[in-house]
């Protein structure tokens, strides 16, 4: 239910560099229906700028001093405006558009009908889930490179309560009507508050501060430090108190005891609209549930046919017992874990050249999940700056899996598609800070399979932890389906994806009640995949020899995050353009 809107978007940090130079489309003399489009998507872009406390300097865009407004005459003002520029997009003749702007004006129109209908639901009544919180979005997990920087930062520890009443008051009005995260996927989540209630530097809020840029003077550092510490201190520390006495004492008792979105109020259509957001397709709950028994079917004798190259003679539930009880497959320190995904990562960079025909200067790190959120996050996450991998409980955090999670969120995987996106065609600002999961997370998961065709798996076991995961991502059709629109138990969830995966149980329990939390998200992986793979397929049977895999990846990922019905539409025409090409065009 959460919504994002500034500092981070879907683990794909937005504070890019000003330095690197995005390379210009190939110019076309703009039509009279470009010119009143690119005149809509340009306004609305400097009208959403302030709206949601950003300044965007070039590539780079970062929070401003403030963070936004979150009332509901704030919300109904913004769905007002959006709904305007919808309809203006609607008038201009879409066979008049350019190629770029064609897609210009598909992605704005999917994502802002998305935003309209999450305020007609108000969304802004649950700013949380399991996964994501909007007091987790006041520290910045990319570095600060200035003086300006710092300032910024420390204005919003500095309104830092009002956002957070605002919040509140939203998360009373949801807790009204009964429009809460179920209650059982809360447990636990206030202890991602508790470490930033403390005052003194011990609070991560001051993190940024113990170091900072040389290039910032010593008195300035100094001068600095102390106004964070008296922000820190007098402001948002208090907030944070206080919220955490509100999530104790009055949301997580009063949430909701029900698990499906059905059961939110106007919840059929809820879902539907939440299916539509994160995978731009028109499916329905029976639909989906329908393709993912079939993939789970199909995967199941993928993992059967592993297991026999390994030489274990056991039942399935046997070998899944042994993968997570035999030590060899886990690392003994944070660092043994995080310098295999560097390895993996490593060896991936060596085969670039062989998927792509131009490789992004920009390079990410990779890092370990912060502590004060490890416990429940997610197994790891990918963004430009760095690809995150949890060191947390590593009896939890099997080796033969690392491989696939590697590919899949750092390189060529998420990380890698992040840099592709800072360094592609200059397009409008909009198109880079709009991010659609069936799009984004279609590549990861794609990039895991990828990895079958590169030689990355070098055991039965490190590739039966990719079968998993991708029977992780298809069970997430059925569990999701299942739970949201079929009347499937918590228990019963976990029961599927602990039965039919090699995922650790503490990360079973953490997904399912991420699919509980966040009705949807968990759809787009492997209908974003599939239909990568249905087009790649397609690219094959037509061009034969003619294919080029790393043509494909080009086009694929330098046309930006786009709806998959638009995902499929160019790259229909770029195999088309692939096919009348001369044979002997390089």
């Amino acid at each position: 239910m959460v919504k994002k809107h500034w500092a981070i978007i879907a683990g794909v940090s937005l504070l890019a560099p000003t330095s690197l130079t995005a390379q210009p489309v190939v110019a076309t003399t703009p039509t009279p229906a470009d010119r009143q489009l690119k005149a809509i998507y340009d306004a609305e872009w400097v009208w959403r700028q302030r709206e949601f406390a950003q300044v965007s300097d070039g590539l780079r865009s970062e929070s401003d001093d403030h963070f936004p407004a979150v009332t509901p005459a704030d919300w109904a003002r913004r769905r007002a405006y959006w709904q305007d520029v919808l309809t203006r997009i609607t008038a201009i003749p879409a066979a008049e558009l350019s190629p770029e702007e064609r897609l210009n004006a598909a992605v704005l129109t999917e994502s802002l009908r998305a935003e309209v209908a999450n305020i007609d639901f108000r969304t802004y009544e649950a700013p949380l889930n399991s996964d994501s919180y909007f007091w987790g979005e006041v520290k910045p997990y990319a570095a600060l490179e200035n003086a300006d920087d710092y300032r910024r930062y420390i204005g919003r520890l500095r309104d830092v309560p009002r956002w957070f009443d605002g919040n509140i008051a939203n998360m009373r009005a949801g807790l009204a009507r009964g429009f809460t995260p179920p209650r059982v996927t809360l447990a636990g989540r206030d202890k991602t508050i508790e470490a930033y209630t403390m005052t003194g530097a011990a609070n991560p809020l001051f993190d940024p501060f113990k170091e900072m840029p040389a290039s910032i003077p010593a008195a300035e550092q100094a001068q600095l430090r102390a106004q964070a510490q008296a922000a820190i201190d007098t402001r948002a520390a208090p907030a944070y108190a206080k919220l955490l006495v509100f999530f104790r004492g009055s949301y997580v008792p009063g949430a909701r005891t029900t698990l499906s979105a059905a059961a939110l109020p106007n919840g059929a259509a809820f879902y539907r609209s939440q299916i539509r957001e994160y995978t731009t397709l028109d499916l329905s709950p029976e639909q989906i549930y329908r393709i993912g028994l079939s993939e789970v079917a199909r995967i199941d004798r993928d993992m059967k046919a592993t297991i026999a190259e390994t030489g274990f003679k056991g039942t399935f539930p046997e070998f899944l017992a042994f993968l997570r009880s035999d030590p060899r497959f886990y690392a003994k320190t944070p660092d043994e874990l995080l310098g295999f995904s560097a390895l993996v990562a490593k060896r991936m960079d060596g085969r670039l050249k062989d998927v792509f025909t131009t490789l992004p200067r920009y390079r990410f790190t990779i890092q370990a999940v912060p502590e004060a959120i490890a416990p429940v996050y997610t197994s790891g996450r990918g963004g430009l700056a760095a690809c995150l991998m949890n060191t947390y409980d590593l009896k939890s955090r099997p080796l033969y899996n690392l491989v696939s999670l590697t590919l899949h969120e750092c390189v060529p995987g998420h990380s890698h598609q992040a840099a592709m996106a800072l360094e592609a065609p200059d397009r409008p600002a909009f198109r880079r800070q709009t991010y659609f999961s069936g799009y984004g997370e279609g590549w990861g998961l794609y990039s895991e399979w990828l990895g079958t065709k590169l030689g990355m798996y070098r055991t039965p076991y490190e590739e039966f932890g990719r079968e998993t995961f991708e029977m992780w991502r298809a069970a997430r059709l059925v569990i999701d389906t299942g739970l949201h629109s079929m009347g499937w138990t918590r228990a019963q969830a976990i029961d599927y994806l602990a039965s039919h995966t090699a995922l650790a149980k503490l990360d079973v329990e953490i997904e399912v009640d991420r699919y509980i939390s966040w009705p949807g998200q968990a759809l787009a992986y492997k209908l974003g995949e599939m239909k990568m793979r249905e087009l790649r397929a397609k690219a094959e049977a037509e061009l034969g020899l003619r294919f080029d895999q790393r043509r494909f990846h080009d086009t694929l990922l330098n046309m930006g995050s786009v709806p998959l019905p638009t995902m499929e539409a160019e790259m229909l025409r770029w195999i088309a353009a692939e096919k009348a090409r001369p044979a002997s065009a390089g």
